[in-house]
């Protein structure tokens, strides 16, 4: 199975700091980036796996 495409649309700022990153794919990067925002926002554990409210409940 596929994940769908979405386009998103990125202000100019963002557009400067993704070109940083030359030889990897954008689509990558951006995929990192939300992966550790998401992990730093406690809603994923730190192997990646998607936390519950349970585990986010027992933490604070």
């Amino acid at each position: 199975m596929t994940a769908p495409v979405w386009t998103v649309r990125l202000d100019e700022a963002t557009t400067r700091i993704l070109r940083r990153y030359r030889g990897e794919k954008p689509a990558a990067v951006v995929a990192r980036a939300i992966r550790l925002l998401a992990q730093a926002d406690g809603l994923l554990d730190a192997s990646g796996r998607p936390t519950t409210e349970r585990d986010r409940r027992r933490t604070t």
